[in-house]
């Protein structure tokens, strides 16, 4: 059953400091905020029930409050058990928008379309996975071979950053590894953000392996499973915090809502290569090598059918609710792409495109 959680629950992120902006800025961005809302305020009275990714929750949770804010009669409720779970929710017709971190994945969009359920596919924003660790732990710049040799397939039951050296060195890297425990809490199966990493980061060199006969077939699309498998982001950065020698992941807002309280490992897709830091910068131009888009997947009838859900819809590409991505701790996508996404939505374009 469908957890519903009021746009309220955006509150609970404020605490964290993700959402700089709404929590005061100066005076000027504040009216310029209230004023847009105002503009593209929908007249539409009713409800509209989002599920999906935690990454991009706050962002739909921001989108909903701005139109509790400017009077809407349109009232969301958000939720993020994750991406996989969304889209099964989704595709029960339990949902009429599905947050996701990620494309939908093939035998999700054939389950939808069992059902009968069409979607449009829009793209919203632009994430950066942080790799996070301690700030007590010296390591720096992981490449991906580093990260494969401490979370991929091949890591499983190694206890201590040290045990991944071989592995490491084998595959080309010159990093050297603390002797100390390898304490992994990062996200589950569940999530879009660990189908991301695993796509991004370890998909690449376990095809190699798998063709070298050093992991089987079925080990490709994985990770080790011997980790802290957490749906709950904080509970992420509360496992990353809680220990000096600690490794995991999240979406960049996450890690920027954390502060201090951890370290953003730079990364470099290969090993010698560049380390790169994720930031605004390095996110929108993709330099930054864990670069992902950000979805939302709209019920094609519902949004034909329920007033509220195309008013939820239109008020979030307008310039006052897309400006939520950036607000939650996200990066915009270039004007060229939100033109792209506005007429896949205008024409009401349904199925994917790969992601684009």
């Amino acid at each position: 059953m469908l957890k519903k959680t009021p746009v309220a629950w955006l509150s609970l992120l404020l605490a964290f400091g993700l959402v700089v902006a709404a929590c005061g800025g100066d005076d000027a961005n504040t009216t310029d905020t209230t004023q847009a809302s105002s503009a593209d305020c929908p007249s539409d009275e009713g409800d509209v029930v989002v599920s999906g990714s935690s990454t991009v929750e706050p962002i739909s949770a921001r989108v909903g409050e701005l139109l509790e804010d400017c009077g809407s009669g349109v009232l969301a409720t958000v939720d993020g058990p994750g991406t996989g779970d969304g889209f099964e929710l989704f595709c029960a017709g339990e949902t009429d928008i599905s947050d996701a971190s990620r494309p939908i994945k093939e035998e999700e969009a054939v389950a939808c379309a069992d059902a009968g359920i069409d979607f449009i596919e829009l793209k919203v924003g632009i994430d950066g996975l942080s790799v996070l660790t301690n700030p007590d732990n010296d390591v720096e710049c992981l490449s991906f071979a580093d990260l494969y040799s401490l979370i991929g397939p091949e890591s499983e039951g190694f206890e201590s950053w040290s045990d991944a050296q071989d592995l490491a060195t084998e595959l080309g890297s010159d990093t050297t590894f603390p002797d100390v425990s390898l304490d992994i809490t990062a996200p589950g199966e569940e999530s879009g953000t660990y189908d991301s990493f695993v796509e991004i980061a370890l998909k690449g060199i376990s095809e190699d392996r798998a063709k070298s006969g050093d992991i089987t077939e079925d080990q490709v699309q994985t990770s080790r499973k011997d980790y802290s498998s957490q749906a709950d982001d904080n509970a992420i950065i509360a496992g990353i915090e809680g220990s000096p020698s600690s490794l995991g992941w999240v979406g960049f807002a996450f890690a920027e809502g954390a502060g201090d309280s951890v370290k953003e490992i730079a990364v470099s897709a290969e090993p010698g290569g560049d380390c790169i830091a994720p930031s605004s910068d390095t996110i929108v131009d993709a330099s930054y090598p864990l670069s992902r888009n950000l979805y939302i997947y709209v019920n094609a009838a519902q949004a034909e059918d329920n007033p509220a859900v195309a008013a939820f819809v239109d008020f979030y590409l307008s310039d006052a609710g897309i400006s939520a991505v950036a607000e939650v701790g996200y990066v915009a996508i270039p004007a060229a792409d939100l033109e792209t996404t506005r007429a896949v939505w205008d024409e009401r374009s349904v199925g994917t495109r790969g992601g684009g």
